[in-house]
């Protein structure tokens, strides 16, 4: 099984917990998982009897780390069903559609490995808690791909150009860090993932979304969480300002090679150069520009051109190579379609802006 739903009953009112249970490869989304997440989630949604619901991963290593991209090349190097890894895409980001809109409280309990998908996830959760032992990161320039579900949106409301740099070098943050620039609201202690749920059934919930909100706000202040000082050292605290200041630019190529000429001892900023210079040069123009064209989107139209975005991404040869030396032959040494991002041609990042869908022409069905 995927993904397991639960409907648990608690003194008052019933409680959806989805459970993504897939812990051998880090919960990462299948399409028979987002199938189902979004079958339950959806049926959730108009069930009186579910009044708020617990998004959480199995086992000890993963909230979620992403998309399954051994399936994903599987089926890119399958000609029998073309669109099903467009298809896969598209599922996904209906998903994140909906847990946006959900409309009764929505809370994600991220432990582990939180990328790529994952943290589209929790993003769309209304409280976010997360567990001392937890990583975010958006690695996708290590495949060819971008920082997608919605990280157009999310990526663009971090501070200092953080969500740039978070882009191009794939930069992971410990909880500290997460909690520092929003992207987690709280941390808890690991133990408290499964009392958690227990607080929760002994609560009454009404099915009103105000007051059940009021109630889940206030039972989550009263939690006890790890004493601040114990938690690991954030690296944005001793970066940020040279994250803003190197970054800052208008010009793409200047700030790469502003990045990686930069001289810092430290064994984290050393690994996301090391991102940078070996990640995909078309990527990184796909992160300078998603970001720049989603300042004024809405989410549902971030959503839109991010399809269009990975449509163009599987017609190339870049995202297949990526995840072949990744995932596949791991020799981890991909033979990108361009050598450097100043080599890359105008038309082939526009390429991948086109089309525009509206509310008229929508693949995916957002309403």
């Amino acid at each position: 099984m995927t993904a397991e739903a639960q409907e648990l009953a608690c003194r008052e009112g019933h409680i959806g917990v989805l459970t993504l249970n897939a812990p051998a490869r880090l919960n990462a989304l299948s399409e028979p998982m987002v199938d189902q997440m979004l079958n339950v989630l959806e049926r959730w949604a108009e069930d009186d009897r579910i009044c708020l619901v617990v998004i959480q991963g199995a086992g000890e290593r993963a909230f979620c780390a992403g998309g399954d991209i051994r399936a994903l090349y599987q089926a890119m190097v399958t000609p029998e069903d073309e669109d099903q890894t467009l298809r896969f895409f598209r599922k996904e980001y209906r998903l994140d559609y909906l847990l946006h809109r959900f409309p009764k409280p929505l809370l994600g309990l991220a432990h582990g490995v939180v990328m790529g998908g994952g943290m589209g996830l929790l993003a769309g959760c209304r409280y976010r808690l997360v567990t001392p032992d937890v990583t975010l990161a958006m690695p996708e320039i290590t495949i060819g791909l971008f920082p997608d579900v919605g990280a157009s949106w999310f990526l663009n409301r971090l501070p200092g150009r953080l969500g740039l740099f978070m882009g191009l070098t794939g930069a992971r943050l410990n909880v500290t860090d997460a909690l520092r620039v929003g992207l987690a609201d709280m941390a808890i202690e690991p133990e408290d993932r499964h009392r958690l749920l227990d607080r929760l059934a002994s609560e009454r919930w009404t099915g009103q979304r105000a007051a059940d909100d009021n109630r889940l706000f206030r039972l989550l202040g009263q939690m006890q969480t790890p004493d601040y000082r114990a938690l690991p050292a954030s690296h944005l605290e001793r970066h940020e300002q040279r994250i803003a200041r190197l970054s800052a630019g208008d010009e793409l190529p200047e700030i790469v090679d502003q990045l990686l000429a930069a001289e810092v001892d430290c064994t984290w900023w050393h690994s996301c150069m090391n991102t940078l210079r070996n990640g995909c040069p078309v990527s990184a123009w796909l992160v300078w520009n998603q970001l720049k064209k989603a300042q004024q989107m809405s989410f549902k139209d971030v959503l839109r051109m991010e399809l269009a975005m990975v449509t163009e991404c599987l017609r190339r040869p870049d995202f297949r190579e990526g995840v072949r030396a990744l995932a596949i032959d791991k020799d981890f040494h991909p033979h990108w379609s361009y050598a450097g991002v100043a080599e890359v041609p105008d038309e082939v990042v526009a390429a991948h802006f086109r089309p525009e869908w509206n509310d008229a022409a929508d693949p995916m069905g957002l309403d």
